[in-house]
């Protein structure tokens, strides 16, 4: 159990080094990013979170992470969207609609 929890684990850390450098070889745009952040806090937590739950067993301990994982696979894509729209709303354009003007 403890090889596979490790591996689960390892992978949730790839994903999310996979992320960090898609973010930064990306386009310079803004919502891009958010959308690209976004989903890496959600796999990569997601799935160190299972990691963590396969190490330790089923327990009171892994009950509170799924619980904080279900109230971050709902507050995380949430927060991301206030954000882009704030941003637009005061005014910043996407890079797709400032080639156009």
């Amino acid at each position: 159990m403890y090889v596979l929890s490790y591996l689960v684990m390892g992978l949730g850390v790839v994903f999310m080094l996979f992320g960090i450098i898609g973010i930064f070889q990306t386009k310079k745009d803004f919502y891009y990013r958010i959308l690209v952040a976004c989903k890496i806090d959600t796999v990569g937590f997601l799935t160190l979170v299972i990691g963590v739950a396969i190490r330790y067993g089923f327990s009171f301990f892994t009950g509170k992470l799924f619980l904080i994982v279900i109230i971050i696979m709902i507050l995380n894509p949430l927060v991301a969207h206030i954000v882009a729209r704030s941003a637009y709303k005061s005014g910043y354009i996407p890079a797709c609609e400032d080639k156009e003007l």
